[in-house]
C-alpha cells in the first residue's frame, strides 16, 4: 500500500502558475552546538526549494558570529501557491571567518517542510536533523508573514470649472525615476463643474513597493484631444500620511475633516475623497486561524468495473496507482497542510455495503459511521483499498446525499462562535449523475455555506452534466430557479491530465479555492478571528 502512495506522491513536481501572493519568512535557531567545544558557531541558514526532485538554493541569511541562538535579520521572500506542494529545506551551516563559504563550512543540521505547513501554523518550530536524519538538540523556528495586501481606494471628486480633468499617481523610485501607478479616466461628461472619477484599487506593493514612507506624486491635468493637456496642479504625499489622514489627524499641508474623509490640498486646491481599506486575503484567513476541513467522496458504482479485473477503474495495481488514487493523493496532499489534526472523513456512494448489503450513497469508507475520519491522506488511501473487497459495486450515481452531508457540517460550523472552518469536498466519480435536480438543489444551498465542491471525473464517460454544475458557462440554478449565491463547484476531467503530473491536476482543481474562501468570508463580513494577534506578531520576536 505504501508503494502506491509513495509513487503517486513522488510524481508531484514543481510547476509554475500565476503567483497568488508573496510570503516573508523569518528564521531563528536555538541550542546550536559547535563541533569545536571551545568556541561558539558562526551560523548561516540556506533556504532551498525542491523542483523536479532536485534541491535548488533560493537565498541565504547573513552569517552571525559567535552565536548559539541566532536571530537572523535576513528575510526570505517566497512566491506562494496554494494549489501546489512547495517543499522547502532550511540548512544550517557554521561558516567560520576566513573560510571559502559553504565549501569549507560545517553542516549543523537541516529541516524540511512545505510552505503550506508554515503559513497554516504562522510559526513552525522543528528540531534540526543532522547527517543520517538523527535529531540533535538544536532547533529552528520559521515565522511567516504575507506581504501586506493593503489597497488604496480613491473615489475622488474635484470641482474644477469647465475642465476635463484626469489624475496621475506616480511612485518615486530610489534611483530618482518615477513609475506611473494609476491614471484615471477622463470624465465622460465634458465641462462638468463637479466631475467624478471612478473608484479604483491598487495594491500596496504597486503603490509604494511596500514602503509606507515612499513619496507619491499626484498630478492633475485638463485633458485635450490633441494630447497637449493643460497642467492644473500637483502635490506629494506618502501612504503613511494617507493612513494618518484616514484616522482624522492633522497633516502638514493638508486639512482633514474629523467626520469626513474629505482632503483639501492647499497646494493645488484639489478636493478628493479617499478611503484606505485592508483587503483581507486568503492567507490572512489561514494565518488568522481558518482551518480547511477536507472530505473525500468516492464513486463505487458498477460502471467502474469489477475491482478484481485489471480493466477496472478501481483495480489496485501493486506499483501503479489508479486514477482514483492519483487524484486523491494529488489534491489531498495539498489540503492536509491546512488541517491541524490531519483527520479526513472519507465516504463512498453507489455500493451495496455490509452487513445487509443495501445500497448507500454516503457510507463511511472505514465502515465506522460514528467516526468516518481517517488519519492523514495515507489513512484515506488504506481505507479505500481495504473496503473494495468488502463491498459490491452497484448504483445509481447519486451525489446529492454526500453534498448534503458535508453541507450539514458546514451549516453547523457557520453558526458557531468562531466560524473559522471551511469545508472542501472532493468527489471522485466515473459517470453521469442520476440525481441532477437534487444535486443542483444541494449546490445552491451549499453556496450559502463555508464550502467548496471539487469534482474529478475519472474514466471516459460523458461529463456534460458536470460542466453545468461547474457554472463556468452560466449561473447554476436550482430546479425552482434559485441561483447559486457564489460559484463553489470546480469540475475537471482526469483524462485531460492523463499524460501530465498529478501536480498539474491539483493545480487545476484547487486554483479557484482561495478566491472562494475569501469571497465567502467577505460576503459574510467575517474578519480573520485572530487578526489582532496576527498583526501583533509582525514585530518579530523568537
Amino acid at each position: 500500500m505504501s508503494n502506491i502512495y509513495e509513487s503517486a506522491e513522488a510524481t508531484l513536481g514543481f510547476i509554475s502558475s500565476p503567483c497568488l501572493t508573496k510570503v516573508e519568512l523569518r528564521v531563528a535557531c536555538r541550542g546550536i552546538s559547535d563541533r569545536d567545544a571551545l568556541s561558539k558557531p558562526d551560523p548561516c541558514v540556506v533556504l532551498k526549494m525542491q523542483s523536479h526532485g532536485q534541491w535548488f538554493e533560493v537565498d541565504r541569511t547573513e552569517v552571525i558570529r559567535s552565536s548559539s541562538s541566532p536571530v537572523f535579520s535576513k528575510i526570505f521572500l517566497v512566491d506562494y501557491y496554494f494549489e501546489e506542494i512547495q517543499r522547502l529545506r532550511f540548512e544550517l551551516h557554521d561558516i567560520s571567518s576566513g573560510t571559502n563559504g559553504l565549501r569549507d563550512a560545517d553542516f549543523l543540521g537541516s529541516m524540511e517542510c512545505t510552505l503550506g505547513q508554515i503559513v497554516s501554523q504562522r510559526k513552525l518550530s522543528k528540531a534540526l536533523l543532522k547527517q543520517g536524519n538523527t535529531a540533535g538538540k538544536s532547533s529552528i523556528m520559521v515565522w511567516s508573514y504575507e506581504v501586506t495586501p493593503y489597497a488604496l481606494v480613491l473615489p475622488q471628486k474635484d470641482f474644477f470649472s469647465k475642465s476635463d480633468p484626469f489624475l496621475e499617481i506616480f511612485r518615486l523610485n530610489d534611483d530618482g525615476t518615477e513609475s506611473l501607478v494609476h491614471r484615471t479616466e477622463v470624465n465622460t461628461v465634458m465641462n462638468n463643474l463637479s466631475p467624478v472619477w471612478k473608484s479604483f484599487k491598487v495594491s500596496l506593493n504597486t503603490l509604494c513597493s511596500g514602503d509606507h514612507e515612499r513619496e507619491l506624486k499626484c498630478t492633475v491635468w485638463d485633458w485635450d484631444s490633441n494630447g497637449k493637456h493643460d497642467f492644473i496642479g500637483e502635490f506629494q504625499t506618502t501612504f503613511k500620511e494617507l493612513r494618518v489622514e484616514q484616522e482624522g489627524k492633522q497633516v502638514s499641508g493638508y486639512s482633514v475633516g474629523k467626520h469626513f474623509d474629505l482632503l483639501v490640498c492647499s497646494q493645488c486646491n484639489l478636493h478628493h475623497l479617499h478611503t484606505i481599506i485592508k483587503m483581507y486575503s486568503f492567507l490572512d484567513y489561514i494565518m488568522g486561524g481558518c482551518q480547511i476541513q477536507f472530505t473525500v467522496a468516492i464513486d463505487f458504482t458498477a460502471s467502474n468495473g469489477d475491482p478484481r479485473n485489471s480493466c477496472s477503474l478501481h483495480y489496485i495495481h501493486p506499483y501503479q496507482p489508479n486514477e482514483y488514487l492519483k487524484a486523491l493523493v494529488a489534491v489531498g496532499e495539498i489540503c492536509q497542510d491546512y488541517d491541524s489534526d490531519k483527520m479526513f472523513p472519507a465516504f463512498g456512494f453507489g455500493a451495496l455495503i455490509p452487513p445487509d448489503f443495501k445500497v448507500s450513497h454516503d457510507f463511511a469508507v472505514n465502515f465506522d459511521e460514528d467516526n468516518p475520519e481517517c488519519a492523514g491522506i495515507q489513512g484515506v488511501v488504506e481505507a479505500y483499498q481495504n473496503c473494495l473487497p468488502k463491498i459490491q459495486l452497484y448504483g445509481p450515481t447519486n451525489i446529492a446525499p454526500i453534498i448534503q452531508k458535508v453541507a450539514s457540517s458546514a451549516s453547523e460550523e457557520m453558526h458557531t462562535k468562531e466560524a473559522m472552518e471551511y469545508f472542501i469536498l472532493l468527489i471522485l466519480t466515473d459517470g453521469v449523475i442520476t440525481d441532477m435536480a437534487d444535486t443542483r438543489e444541494a449546490i445552491v444551498h451549499a453556496s450559502h455555506l463555508p464550502m467548496s465542491v471539487i469534482i474529478v471525473g475519472v474514466g471516459n464517460a460523458d461529463f456534460t452534466d458536470m460542466q453545468i454544475l461547474d457554472g463556468d458557462d452560466g449561473i447554476l440554478r436550482s430546479p425552482k430557479g434559485e441561483p447559486v449565491l457564489r460559484d463553489i463547484v470546480q469540475f475537471v476531467p482526469f483524462k485531460d491530465f492523463k499524460h501530465a503530473s498529478p501536480a498539474a491536476l491539483a493545480k487545476s482543481v484547487l486554483a479557484e479555492v482561495p478566491n472562494q474562501v475569501v469571497d465567502y468570508y467577505n460576503a459574510k463580513g467575517i474578519k480573520p478571528k485572530c487578526m489582532s494577534d496576527y498583526e501583533s506578531t509582525r514585530t518579530f520576536s523568537p
